[in-house]
């Protein structure tokens, strides 16, 4: 009975594999089928399904071993499955530090050297072909036993990232297996085929995570970048699906848009590959295209990073079933034709690096090697880095190019270059003359004019800007007064406080800064900001306080075992808070005076749901606990009607469509807005704000924008260039702030860089004390921009906020919080939490 079980299931699982490929396995090894239950295809298969086959099959065979290399937001495994030969598995870490080697140190590559492919899956969660096919993959590698198999395993290190996203992955699993019935619905209609807000696409916080390669927002982007620059793959296959009447797309993509530090040589090579790719899907008859619709710029995604790290990215796009099976142009699209796709470029992938091993190893090697000699003759030599008060934001973003694999290095000693001083222990130098001198030129990049000014996505993203650092390419080195070791992260501020003080006062400048006093409040202490500059004595010193510096009075506490709680938070925090001995200041106002103004601890509601963009939705949530350690409620914009708002101090409305809201909404907005709420909107929700009356402003919408742009006498042809023309994808500019106002405290200079991705523009108030911040008089500051619009935008309002009865309207024109990153902008949106009160705009009664 038992064998005939057995036999029964080898029959079963060897007729429901032939729909993927034919070649004869090794039943001894495990099949998907057999651990999950079902044939891959007929149902969606979960993260955890995929990390039970993974599992049994690393445990039955000898080609494979499976890693975890880190967790999801929601605690999901993220695994890397190590596929190639018993022998070369056995010497896996020194196969590793060869590659390394040759790539970076110009060792001479051995004739048996492996090539490393690097195939990752399902970075959108709804994007599950990918993930399926990773399944079907590890099946294939390991089970069948011809010559061209073992040949590859041997000549290869074949990394299988499944699911880089498993948080977005099981949100869509679950949503089309919950709506499969008996028969699979085809029909574009069915619930099945038209996800719910947010969908699967975003990870938990619902950011793209095929944006965050660069950024390394993330933990998933963490672990996988960390294995990149492990590992240096040769190539790189990055899996997705698109629309559901379109075909397979695989690169080369539109030639005029690729990354222009990404040398000649990769997309010869990634063309060279294509023809792999080509050949296995003629055999098939299936429909493809290439060169067309997508491109390569954005060095933050997963097919242009590789590019300017030495490896050969390549994007795939299957049409998507969305689903079980869903109607297309093309006829039924099932959901089992999809994965075979994504399978079938997977082998086309790893036969095309087999066959161009030693011309990928080389171009690695010489990728880094040219790096090196274009840096030796680049007229800059590096970038200065300059801390302004806020070391926390300053070593965030120093983290990030370590994870990068670039070098950085402090001062030890000062250093002048022509009329900058850079002082030690507040500079770093990037020097330019590593190998990730491509990498480096891109992250720092302020380019504003392109070959052409069609994009995919952004065309800036330049990291100093985001994080509102300043810097500076010098043309020579600092010499001697650079330290001898590259920076490495310290811990923060972890002095014992003194038990008798008359009260403890934090600067607001540094990052952690907010997060301290958001536990403080959580703790139910009482604190005071400082609303200007002041003096204050410690024991041994006086120290100077910037406006919006934080107070802990002795004397206003309430509960008995207040000291201990703020020291054990101080340490947590890793901020200096000062001891103070008298409230009596040498400069400025007394701790007791008016000017030190109350602190609430914010109850925020945050708008979210169907009509809201969800990524920037979820852009402000994350950031709100990363920065602020504030986990606000979070309700659709269809329930305002419905429920009691007076629980909360501040209600946000991001980036969205607020067209729902009629009469009723906006009396119960402004009604809870006279009472003392703070009521912020930015993008699409300040716009909402200016035309319920509710901000006090007038706005140029995007429609007005475009008439700036001649659009007559346009040919046809031309219609995808004006359109590229009339948008702003993705560009970063300046304003000046008042850097008197409470919602600018904390922020180092006056001119701050904000990330603009929307035509639509506050215009400036006539009234006193409303414009916080105003573009700059030469706003533009990197990516592309239409010149007609650069103008405009000069006279634009960046930030408006002005009073309403007791309580407070903010409108910002961009969004801080951009994509995470952001960190300088997003320093107003947490200022708006705890000092939205803190301010006094009167705006005339209607």
């Amino acid at each position: 009975m038992k064998l005939s079980v057995a036999i029964f299931f080898t029959l079963w699982a060897a007729m429901v594999q032939a729909q993927y490929f034919n070649e004869p396995v090794d039943t001894k090894l495990p099949s998907p089928q057999q651990t999950l239950g079902h044939a891959v295809g007929e149902w969606h298969a979960r993260h955890d399904q995929i990390q039970r086959y993974f599992e049994t099959l690393a445990e039955s065979s000898d080609n494979a071993m499976l890693e975890v290399i880190g967790y999801s937001h929601e605690q999901r495994p993220l695994l890397q499955l190590v596929i190639s030969s018993p022998e070369n598995l056995a010497k896996l870490d020194e196969i590793r530090q060869q590659h390394q080697a040759q790539a970076k140190q110009q060792q001479t590559i051995a004739s048996d050297a492996p090539v490393v492919i690097w195939l990752g899956y399902g970075v959108h969660g709804n994007e599950p072909s990918a993930a399926n096919a990773a399944l079907v993959l590890a099946h294939y590698l390991t089970a069948v036993k011809t010559e061209e198999v073992a040949a590859w395993l041997s000549q290869a290190v074949i990394l299988i990232q499944p699911s880089l996203n498993p948080d977005g992955h099981d949100r869509f699993a679950h949503w089309a297996n919950m709506h499969k019935g008996s028969k699979p619905v085809a029909d574009p209609q069915h619930r099945e085929h038209i996800e719910p807000w947010p969908n699967g696409r975003p990870n938990h916080y619902w950011f793209d995570l095929n944006r965050d390669w660069l950024l390394l927002q993330h933990p998933e982007s963490q672990a996988r970048i960390a294995q990149f620059q492990q590992w240096l793959p040769n190539v790189v296959g990055d899996f997705h699906e698109m629309g559901t009447n379109s075909s397979f797309f695989f690169q080369p993509g539109i030639p005029s848009r690729n990354y222009p530090l990404t040398p000649k040589r990769n997309f010869e090579l990634t063309a060279a590959i294509a023809q792999f790719h080509a050949a296995a899907f003629d055999a098939q008859g299936q429909l493809y295209y290439s060169e067309e619709s997508f491109d390569d710029f954005y060095v933050g995604k997963g097919s242009t990073y590789p590019d300017v790290n030495g490896s050969v990215g390549i994007l795939f796009e299957q049409a998507s079933s969305r689903g079980h099976v869903q109607e297309s142009i093309n006829g039924l699209l099932r959901f089992s034709d999809t994965i075979k796709n994504q399978f079938t470029a997977s082998l086309s992938t790893i036969r095309g690096a087999i066959a161009k091993r030693m011309d990928l190893l080389q171009y690695q090697q010489e990728f880094y090697q040219s790096a090196l000699q274009q840096a030796k003759v680049y007229k800059y030599k590096g970038y200065m880095l300059t801390d302004d008060g806020d070391s926390s934001r300053l070593h965030t973003l120093l983290d990030i190019l370590q994870r990068h694999h670039i070098a950085v290095y402090p001062l030890s000693r000062d250093w002048q270059d022509g009329d900058y001083k850079y002082l030690a222990g507040q500079s770093y130098f990037i020097p330019l003359q590593q190998v990730q001198y491509r990498l480096i030129k891109a992250a720092f990049s302020t380019e504003k004019e392109f070959k052409d000014n069609t994009f995919y996505d952004v065309s800036s993203w330049t990291l100093p800007y985001a994080f509102n650092i300043e810097f500076k390419a010098v043309s020579r080195e600092p010499g001697r007064a650079l330290a001898s070791q590259q920076w490495q992260a310290v811990p923060g501020f972890r002095q014992p406080l003194p038990a008798d003080a008359y009260a403890y006062i934090f600067s607001w400048q540094d990052q952690q800064a907010p997060l301290l006093l958001q536990a403080l409040l959580e703790d139910g202490m009482v604190v005071r900001t400082a609303l200007q500059r002041f003096s204050a004595q410690t024991s041994d010193t006086t120290v100077t306080f910037q406006p919006g510096s934080m107070m802990v009075a002795a004397g206003l506490q309430q509960k008995a075992d207040w000291f201990t709680r703020l020291q054990q938070l101080q340490q947590q925090h890793g901020v200096k808070v000062h001891a103070i001995r008298t409230g009596l200041t040498p400069e400025g106002s007394d701790l007791g005076s008016h000017n030190f103004a109350v602190v609430n601890k914010p109850e925020v509601l945050l708008i979210a749901g169907p009509g809201i963009n969800s990524t920037e939705a979820g852009e402000v949530w994350y950031n709100l606990e990363r920065l602020a350690g504030i986990s606000p409620s979070m309700v659709e914009p269809d329930r305002l009607a419905r429920i009691n708002v007076n629980r909360y101090t501040h209600i946000i409305l991001p980036d969205g469509n607020y067209g729902q809201w009629q009469d009723s909404q906006i009396k119960k907005l402004k009604q809870w807005t006279e009472q003392g709420g703070v009521l912020w909107g930015h993008k699409g929700g300040a716009a909402w704000l200016a035309k319920a009356g509710l901000l006090r402003a007038e706005v140029w919408q995007s429609s007005e924008m475009q008439q700036l742009i001649p659009s007559q006498d346009v040919a046809y042809g031309d219609r995808e260039a004006l359109a590229a023309k009339q948008r702003i994808a993705g560009a970063i500019f300046s304003a000046e702030l008042d850097l008197t106002h409470p919602l600018t405290f904390g922020v180092p200079r006056a001119r701050l860089p904000l990330f603009k991705n929307s035509t639509m523009l506050l215009q400036p108030s006539s009234l006193p004390f409303v414009n916080v911040g105003l573009y700059s008089e030469n706003p533009h500051l990197a990516g592309y921009a239409a010149s007609e619009y650069v103008p405009r935008i000069a006279l634009g309002a960046a930030l408006i906020a002005h009073n309403l009865g007791r309580g407070r309207v903010i409108g910002m024109t961009d969004n801080p919080v951009f994509r995470g990153y952001f960190y300088g902008s997003s320093r107003l949106l947490v200022n708006a939490m705890f000092l939205g009160n803190s301010f006094n705009a009167p705006i005339q009664s209607e």
